[in-house]
């Protein structure tokens, strides 16, 4: 399955234009994202779009551009099982920021049922995140990728470097997206 991920920024190339040229079957936001900088998504009503939003972002644009939000939340498509964890650890006071202090991700995300693809938008701990009280991951998603190995886990929001960044974590293969990037899964 061919899938257009996007995160944190606007792809260099139009949305529409991957879309077709690439034979997508599915769009997945990972957050951070400007309503018009994705505006064009939707146009793009004969594929399913699904998301997360990011600690930036405005509440209500994957509900404007058709993206359902998969925020504690299964699907399957195409024989695989998706769920979703949107927002990244609490660094400051902000109500209307996606944002979770470990303690509250952890009782969130015990419940959540095996997936083979975990999309999120901030990085398990020690997983790609950063030293930084912004940066840092969730020890929830660290402790659900060990204990029920999904396939896939994509996410964005950190800055990892060609020598730091991990692809692997276990059984999971790590996906980290910045910008726009056509993958395969399955």
């Amino acid at each position: 399955m061919k899938v257009l991920v996007i995160a944190d920024i606007k792809p260099t190339r139009s949305v529409t234009e991957l879309v077709a040229s690439e034979a997508v079957d599915l769009v997945i936001t990972l957050g951070d994202l400007e309503y018009a900088d994705i505006a064009s998504l939707e146009q793009i009503t004969h594929i399913p779009k699904i998301g997360v939003y990011g600690n930036h972002c405005f509440p209500g644009y994957m509900q404007q551009l058709g993206i359902f939000d998969m925020h504690m939340h299964t699907w399957e498509y195409g024989g695989l099982v998706f769920g979703g964890f949107e927002g990244c650890v609490r660094y400051k006071a902000n109500p209307y920021a996606k944002m979770y202090t470990q303690e509250e991700a952890t009782a969130l995300l015990q419940h959540m049922p095996y997936v083979d693809v975990l999309i999120v938008h901030c990085p398990p701990f020690g997983v790609n995140d950063g030293d930084d009280p912004a940066h840092i991951g969730f020890h929830a998603l660290r402790t659900y990728v060990e204990e029920k190995k999904p396939k896939y886990l994509l996410h964005g929001h950190t800055y990892p470097t060609k020598e730091t960044m991990v692809h692997h974590f276990l059984d999971t293969k790590i996906l980290y997206i910045h910008g726009g990037e056509v993958v395969s899964l399955g």
